[in-house]
């Protein structure tokens, strides 16, 4: 079976048609494939370059099966399931941090493990980006759901019965229930936290105006900021595991 067949349909239905937003470093995109890409590409056959607009899909299936493919799921000759997690993350965030996140996967004969690995190295890394306030619900689903298909393809590659999977799947789906929970409680804990720490430091009735000590209040503002990166940390926990949670119900309805 031609893998990349099974693959890149997954993928291309994350990437989508047009699109040139102001806060995309890539710019310009077509099918997924930035003009940068496209004029390399073109470079390289000897042609002149064109507007990405202009790229036709076959073009496009031509770019991924080269540039993203070959060198990643079909130079490591790469297991069902892994070569999707691998693949999507190279599309997405480039080859050499895709076949990086996979080396450090890796390890393991069950290899629903290393696609979840994978995707969690993946997410690490974009939720660390700037641009994650403005693409990170949308990076986020798409994770989960390279997820959740990854890891029921691994389980049909290591012949897991058809029960099995089912319960595997729906296990993964209510343990990532329960992760969105926590995760809610403690953001709420920290939200809460921050806010006594900032109505402190702003001179309100925690304190008595008349002891109130200027080095208090700024030390209680800094400790109400960073109750509230820990809650936005948990509140970007809390997304990813409903995302998580949606992916897996979705693939165990099989």
């Amino acid at each position: 079976m031609d893998r990349f067949s099974v693959c890149h349909p997954i993928t291309a239905a994350w990437e989508g048609g047009w699109a040139d937003h102001p806060d995309d470093p890539g710019g310009k995109t077509m099918y997924g494939v930035t003009e940068g890409t496209y004029h390399g590409w073109l470079k390289s056959r000897g042609e002149p370059p064109r507007p990405v607009r202009q790229i036709t899909k076959a073009e496009a299936l031509e770019i991924y099966r080269d540039n993203y493919w070959a060198p990643t799921a079909g130079r490591y000759n790469l297991v069902p399931g892994v070569d999707l997690a691998t693949y999507d993350a190279s599309v997405n965030s480039g080859v050499s941090r895709g076949v990086k996140w996979l080396k450090a996967a890796v390890g393991s004969n069950n290899h629903a493990d290393t696609v979840k690995a994978i995707c969690r190295k993946r997410l690490g890394f974009m939720q660390s980006l700037a641009i994650w306030k403005t693409f990170g619900r949308g990076w986020g689903n798409r994770v989960a759901d390279i997820e959740a298909k990854g890891v029921k393809m691994a389980l049909e590659a290591m012949a897991v019965s058809k029960a099995s999977r089912k319960l595997i799947l729906k296990g993964e789906a209510e343990s990532a229930e329960r992760d969105e929970k926590t995760a809610k409680t403690n953001a709420g804990a920290s939200g809460t936290a921050g806010a006594a720490s900032g109505g402190a430091a702003a001179g309100g009735e925690t304190i008595d105006p008349s002891t109130f000590d200027p080095t208090t209040g700024w030390m209680l503002a800094v400790a109400a900021v960073f109750a509230l990166i820990i809650a936005v940390h948990f509140i970007a926990k809390a997304r990813a595991a409903k995302a998580r949670k949606a992916a897996y119900q979705r693939e165990a309805r099989i």
